[in-house]
């Protein structure tokens, strides 16, 4: 399949289908500063040759979805989250299994708070709870945070851009795994070249507080299913034991290792959880 340009909650979003329609879906939500590129292809496929219909997309300010002026972002993580309604009317989805990854799982924690008839399971990787509540969570490791203070970018020089992005990507890896710099410096190079505005990523940093108010994590319904790495950088694993522990009946899965995201190394294991965790005779998700 293709990509394809949508309209949901009066924007345009840049999505991608894989698989059959009849199957199963799965909507697949990035973290901020993130392409739909970050799902890559092969898992996409990986997944859909399980028997899933798989939808990515691009978040606003990301790849081919609408832009705004870098430092002015004309929404809110609450509208990012009704984004993923979009996507799934726009497919004609009545409820996908929601598979989030780091912020994207916070959106996928929300989703499931404010739309839960869409919401068939939700899958939260590297992430961490979404709303308050009385819990006190380790922060990013000193590494991390000193790459964050000190990390410098020209964001009107696609190479500064590159460089900056690839040097972010290995910081997420951790220290426990081998990082493969060719490979990620071709990967980035192909979603810096394919972004509308790839300076548009800042936007992502600067979004307004929505000030509202949402139910604890523990009224979420949807049958969860929690990985995490046991070398997560910016989550430290506590914070995925604290997903597990407050939404009711979670399962976690922890990725020994592991740093913060979607690593190639641990697809094969992924995938597996995700296509068990869902409903594999469930075909009634296409209105």
């Amino acid at each position: 399949m293709s990509e394809r340009v949508i309209e949901a909650n009066g924007v345009e979003l840049c999505t991608e289908p894989f698989g059959d329609p009849t199957d199963p879906a799965i909507l697949l939500v990035m973290g901020v500063g993130g392409s739909m590129l970050w799902w890559e292809d092969r898992f996409c496929r990986m997944l859909a040759d399980a028997g899933r219909f798989v939808i990515r997309y691009d978040h606003r300010d990301t790849g081919r979805s609408v832009t705004y002026e870098p430092g002015r972002p004309g929404y809110t993580g609450a509208d990012m989250v009704a984004d993923a309604v979009g996507v799934l009317d726009s497919y004609g989805v009545r409820a996908a299994h929601v598979v989030g990854v780091s912020a994207g799982g916070a959106f996928a924690q929300l989703l499931a708070l404010d739309f839960a008839d869409r919401v068939r399971s939700l899958v939260l990787i590297s992430s961490s709870p979404a709303t308050p509540g009385d819990r006190v969570l380790p922060s990013p490791t000193e590494a991390f945070g000193d790459f964050v203070a000190t990390a410098g970018v020209d964001w009107s020089d696609a190479e500064s851009v590159t460089a900056y992005l690839v040097d972010y990507s290995r910081m997420l890896a951790g220290d426990r795994r081998p990082f493969d710099e060719a490979a990620h410096r071709e990967f980035v190079r192909r979603d810096v070249e394919r972004a509308n505005n790839i300076a548009a990523l800042q936007n992502h940093d600067a979004l307004p507080d929505d000030e509202r108010s949402y139910e604890p994590l523990s009224s979420i319904t949807a049958p969860t299913l929690v990985i995490h790495g046991t070398t997560d950088p910016v989550f430290p694993p506590r914070h995925g034991e604290a997903l597990a522990a407050e939404i009711s009946g979670a399962r976690l899965l922890l990725l020994d290792g592991a740093g913060h995201g979607v690593d190639q190394t641990d697809w094969d294991t992924i995938v597996a959880a995700i296509v068990e965790h869902t409903d594999p005779s469930d075909r009634a998700n296409v209105r």
